[in-house]
C-alpha cells in the first residue's frame, strides 16, 4: 500500500494539473469533452486523494499514540 505521503503528493499533483486545465484551457475546442470540466473532476479527485492521505497521517499517528 502507498504511504501517506504518497498519496498526498499525487493528490498535490492532480489538483495542480487539473486547476491549469480549469484555468488555461477555456478557448481550446475538443469536440469530444470539454478540457475545463476535465480540470475540475481532476481537481475534485486530487482533493479526495489529498484528504485520503491527510487522514491516514492521521490515523497511523494515533495507532502509534495509542499502543
Amino acid at each position: 500500500m502507498a504511504s501517506p505521503t504518497k498519496n498526498f503528493a499525487e493528490g498535490a499533483v492532480m489538483f495542480g494539473i487539473g486547476l491549469a486545465l480549469r484555468l488555461f484551457t477555456e478557448d481550446v475546442d475538443i469536440p469530444v469533452f470539454t478540457l475545463t470540466k476535465v480540470g475540475v473532476v481532476l481537481m475534485v479527485i486530487g482533493g479526495i486523494e489529498i484528504l485520503y492521505g491527510v487522514y491516514r497521517t492521521v490515523s497511523s499517528r494515533s495507532d502509534k499514540a495509542s499502543s
